[in-house]
């Protein structure tokens, strides 16, 4: 009998700007680990996002942030937890605007993201990109 397992991984980063590296480099590793590596640089992208997103809106001086991603049948999530209630929303920022753009880089380069409460801890914000099979390691 063959079993398949979600591959999950989670990282606690601090409330610092140099934690949103740090994120983007756990993610490109744990994509390497499971041999997903075809949505890598969207991933990174979309990762170092929502990081900023954590570190500037999301996080306070003893509270910093997690990212979450698990391995899925065709595809892989990526959840930056943090403890703030404030909903992130799309932005359509003028030539001029220097922020803004995060979450519409996110919303053009995942296939689907979201936000869901965490009750009294906050909110995670994640997205989901489709994987090519041939990049999908079978695990028994």
């Amino acid at each position: 009998m063959r079993l398949v397992m979600p591959d999950t991984a989670e990282r606690f980063f601090v409330p610092a700007p140099e934690s949103v590296r740090r994120a983007r480099v756990f993610a490109v590793r744990t994509l390497a680990d499971w041999g997903r590596e075809g949505r890598a640089d969207d991933v990174r992208l979309c990762v170092s996002e929502l990081a900023t997103n954590a570190v500037e809106h999301g996080t306070g001086c003893c509270h910093g942030f997690s990212v979450t991603m698990a391995a899925e049948d065709g595809a892989v999530r990526v959840e930056v937890h943090n403890h703030s209630h404030c909903r992130p929303r799309l932005r359509h920022p003028t030539d001029d605007d220097v922020s803004g753009r995060g979450l519409g880089i996110v919303d053009m380069l995942s296939d689907e993201w979201g936000v869901e409460e965490r009750g009294m801890v906050g909110k995670v914000v994640w997205s989901r990109f489709k994987t090519d099979p041939a990049d999908q390691r079978t695990s028994w």
